[in-house]
């Protein structure tokens, strides 16, 4: 689609299948406040999960049906749907029966994002939602007006009538900032003006493959923004073709790094002085979410403003101000007693390394629950966080997993958690398997006593933070 294609998005009806998820949900907050119409369809929905968010859907006028394909009226509508959306579901046959346009959510992203004037991509296989939040609110705060398109609820700007800000609409000539994802190869459809590398690690794709998608992405852009810290991106620095501007926390050699010894963690946060090799100015910055790995973050936001134009020390003035992303070591409370529960995004081995890094760095007992988003995500990485939550708790922790979450399909379950608990505890670690959530939550306020911090991890499943503050309320 070229970009006078893309400035008519508005001259027709779209259908989103899946509304609610996570890639689609601030696609169609983007499209619509361009002023397209929008219906859409999602299971979550039909099946009565997080009522609110689409009764707040539907006060923003967009057109919700029932996911058995009533909401495909029209041959005029475009059909769009995520990858995973299987061709018997419903809309799927009705758009194929009446012959209307489809869509995937990846190609009329890469669509809305290549038709923008200042293109900044966010990729790597973790902290990309962060770093996308970050670098969005930095460019608000400093009056860039941007269009932010991120996979998580950015609490900046969140309000009354947005509770569920995973976008902003910002001004047509304003940048586009977009994560932009590897898992099913579609980072190769996106043409940056500015492209961030944050890291590179197993997750859904073999590492050779994630280096050529990586390497080709780093190519296609005017600048380059590389994690130096991480050997896989800085290995790929080879492939820019433009300006390179690196980041990183120990690497000496980073455009823009921290100064020795200035790091400062606490439960709740993280500070540093943050230096700009080329001038050898220093600025404090402050940041009001935890951990070595949103220092890094943090790092990658400020590189990637400053390749945008923005002086550093406005861009780390600003991120002082950052609130940080929903599920993302989100913390949801304290008991009476003094058992505080965390709602995490944690999903992967690197993920979730980085959230009990964050954790173990302070003193408390942990007991760790994980919802695996997948039986086939389980088989590809499951030895690997095994490991994971083996090396990184302590002899007093816990592990607790329950089944996979299963919405549906024809996926292979014949191996589910069983098999990771075996693993932590062939690796040393203590872990028990409890098939269904529910019964999770009464072990761990069974197990909880004063000072323990519970933290929920788990992807694709907007009730997992329903639950965290379920199980807050419950505990002494």
């Amino acid at each position: 689609m070229s970009m006078d294609e893309a400035a008519g998005l508005t001259a027709h009806p779209w259908f989103f299948c899946g509304i609610g998820g996570s890639g689609m949900l601030p696609l169609a907050l983007i499209l619509k406040g361009k002023g397209a119409a929008i219906a859409g369809s999602d299971r979550s929905r039909d099946q009565g999960r997080t009522p609110e968010k689409f009764a707040w859907l539907e006060s923003l006028g967009f057109e919700l049906h029932a996911q058995d394909g009533s909401g495909i009226t029209s041959a005029e509508q475009v059909l769009v749907a995520s990858a995973a959306v299987e061709e018997t579901v419903p809309e799927m046959m009705r758009a194929a029966a009446l012959g209307c346009r489809r869509m995937r959510r990846a190609e009329l992203l890469s669509t809305l994002f290549n038709a923008a004037g200042t293109r900044i991509g966010v990729a790597g296989t973790s902290g990309k939602s962060t770093v996308t939040g970050m670098l969005g609110w930095i460019l608000t705060a400093c009056g860039r007006d941007p269009t932010i398109m991120n996979g998580a609820v950015m609490k900046n700007f969140v309000r009354a009538d947005a509770p569920f800000a995973s976008a902003r609409v910002g001004a047509p000539t304003g940048p586009f900032v977009s994560e932009v994802d590897e898992s099913d190869g579609s980072i190769a459809a996106y043409a940056p003006t500015i492209a961030v590398l944050n890291n590179v690690s197993l997750d859904h794709k073999s590492l050779e493959e994630l280096r050529s998608l990586f390497g080709d992405f780093i190519a296609r852009a005017q600048t380059a923004v590389v994690n130096l810290d991480d050997a896989e991106s800085a290995a790929l620095l080879i492939s820019a073709h433009g300006r390179v501007l690196t980041f990183g926390i120990e690497s000496r050699d980073a455009d823009i790094s921290v100064f020795a010894e200035s790091v400062a963690e606490s439960p709740l946060g993280i500070s540093a002085e943050i230096e700009h090799r080329a001038t050898g100015t220093r600025h404090a910055l402050v940041l009001g979410v935890p951990g070595r790995h949103n220092l890094s973050n943090a790092l990658a936001a400020l590189a990637a403003a400053c390749a945008a134009g923005v002086p550093l020390g406005d861009a780390v003035e600003a991120l002082g101000a950052y609130a940080g992303l929903a599920r993302r070591f989100d913390v949801v409370g304290t008991s009476p007693a003094g058992v505080t529960v965390i709602d995490d995004f944690g999903h992967n081995p690197e993920k979730v390394a980085a959230t009990l890094a964050t954790l173990k760095a302070h003193p408390g007992r942990v007991i760790a629950f994980f919802q695996p988003h997948g039986y086939g995500p389980l088989r590809q990485m499951g030895a690997e966080l095994a490991e994971v939550l083996a090396a990184r708790l302590a002899p007093e922790d816990r592990a607790i997993l329950c089944d996979p979450v299963y919405f549906g399909g024809t996926v292979d379950r014949s191996v589910g958690s069983e098999r990771i608990v075996d693993l932590i505890r062939a690796h040393g670690g203590t872990a028990e398997h409890i098939a269904l959530r529910a019964d999770c939550a009464d072990r761990m306020a069974e197990l909880a006593r004063p000072g323990d911090r519970i933290v929920i991890m788990g992807a694709r499943d907007d009730t997992l933070s329903a639950f965290a503050r379920e199980l807050l309320a419950r505990l002494p």
